[in-house]
């Protein structure tokens, strides 16, 4: 079945020609006729399967069947995404497919000048895409309204509650027109999800084009047993002796990515990492390097890596086995795209075995134990004494010289700084002074200014 079977515009049909995509995806089969009926929809697939296609085509066809002027700060479709990186991914895939509609599509999140995202929204947008938190400053400052939201998509729902999103949720939804088309798209389907989806959704219509918790065929998947403080020294010897073309590790903490970083740097491997504790250049950086190239392997938490779209992973590596089983499918999934094969490995300590039987009954298979190559015990030995990069310290200005205007400027803050202290001092001297008092009724004495008067009254 081609786009041209789908009830699509011909506006669409020669986006889609320009950009080459030819085939429909499974969920784009299944969803985008039903969107086109302005029925609500829930969808269940995985990543790389096309689902922003599935949401983008449909509704732009129906936002371009229909087009009021726009108010400031006005929205006509709302897309939710966890993360800043999917945010701009699925923004950027809007204006791809619009781009012979002359619909406006913009984007907000947080990272950025917040005088940007207002001007984002200033004069009004057809589609907009945003993570909840600053699409809600811009709400409370009053720069966006969704009171007249024709559409509200939900992308990667099931990572949103993981992030504690739900309250953010809620207020959003409570701001929106009751009588609205409503989407929502998943990974996986937890009870949480279900629940969200009967609470929001009117008489849906469910796809789901995977089954829970599988595999992709074309993946390669291994386990090595080994302790967790000889899982760098095991990843710098396998990036080191494979041919890895480009590797995405995943590693459970903001902090661990780092160290990963700063021991791979040690042992000449070129390397990047993406949390939310990095800057928003800072991550468009590092993903840009993986993407053309200039660094091979790309450490990430889950957080951060939600929703990527990262062509030609040929490795996704377990660094630390994930405490959500279905987190491993998604993991995984990141490589063998667009027919390619990929080569999924894990690196398993003992108090992740755990974790490991979790994974191998959830997708219903045994992954392959592959033994620590013969010479890693001396190779580990080696790594040991490599010296990694120091932590990156903030830049600390000079101090000021004397007679240098910044040392004036700065007296200021410093006589505030001491006077702040003296009272501190003052009320600490005052409350020992009190100690004999039953708790909760010490005698609280005002602050006296230079000449002995409470401060805030004029002599006499």
């Amino acid at each position: 079945m081609s786009f041209t079977k789908l009830g699509l515009s011909k506006p669409l049909l020669d986006a889609l020609a320009q950009a080459k995509y030819s085939e429909p995806t499974p969920i784009q089969r299944q969803a985008i006729p039903t969107v086109l009926t302005g029925r609500d929809l829930l969808g269940i697939a995985q990543t790389g399967t096309g689902k922003t296609a599935a949401f983008v085509l449909p509704s732009l066809d129906r936002l371009a069947a229909d087009r009021p002027n726009l108010k400031p700060g006005q929205v006509r479709m709302l897309v939710l995404a966890p993360t800043r990186e999917l945010a701009a991914q699925i923004a950027a895939s809007a204006r791809t497919y619009g781009t012979f509609m002359k619909l406006s599509v913009g984007v907000i999140f947080g990272g950025v000048p917040n005088g940007k995202s207002v001007r984002e929204v200033s004069r009004g947008v057809d589609i907009l895409v945003a993570t909840p938190g600053r699409l809600l400053d811009l709400v409370d400052q009053r720069a966006l309204s969704l009171r007249e939201l024709e559409i509200l998509v939900l992308d990667e729902a099931d990572q949103m509650l993981d992030l504690g999103f739900i309250h953010a949720l809620k207020r959003i939804v409570a701001l929106v027109p009751a009588k609205r088309q409503t989407l929502f798209f998943s990974a996986t389907m937890p009870k949480s999800i279900k629940e969200l989806a009967d609470r929001y959704l009117t008489n849906p219509a469910e796809v789901s084009v995977t089954p829970a918790a599988t595999t992709v065929d074309r993946i390669s998947q291994t386990v090595t047993m080994v302790n967790q403080a000889e899982k760098t020294a095991l990843l710098a010897q396998y990036l080191q002796s494979q041919p890895v073309e480009r590797a995405l590790v995943f590693s459970r903490t903001k902090h661990g990515a780092d160290k990963i970083v700063r021991q791979l740097e040690a042992a000449g491997i070129g390397s990047g990492a993406i949390h939310g504790n990095k800057s928003q250049p800072q991550r468009e950086r590092a993903i840009a390097a993986f993407k053309t190239g200039e660094i091979k392997v790309l450490i990430a938490t889950d957080i951060a890596a939600r929703g990527i779209d990262i062509p030609g992973v040929s490795h996704v590596v377990n660094f630390d086995l994930p405490d959500v089983p279905e987190q491993y499918v998604h993991r995984i999934g990141r490589t063998a795209r667009a027919g390619a094969d990929g080569i999924a490995i894990a690196f398993c300590s003992p108090d992740e075995r755990g974790n490991l039987k979790d994974i191998e009954r959830t997708t219903r298979q045994k992954i392959a134990t592959a033994p620590l190559p013969a010479d890693f015990n001396a190779a580990a030995e080696a790594f040991k004494r490599l010296k990694p990069a120091p932590k990156a310290q903030p830049a600390q200005a000079r101090p000021p010289m004397k007679g240098d205007r910044r040392a004036v400027k700065s007296t200021g803050g410093e006589r505030r700084q001491n006077r702040n202290d003296g009272q501190q001092r003052h009320q600490q001297r005052a409350d020992g002074h009190a100690g004999h008092r039953p708790e909760g009724t010490q005698r609280k004495r005002p602050f006296r200014g230079r000449r002995g008067r409470p401060s805030g009254t004029r002599a006499a």
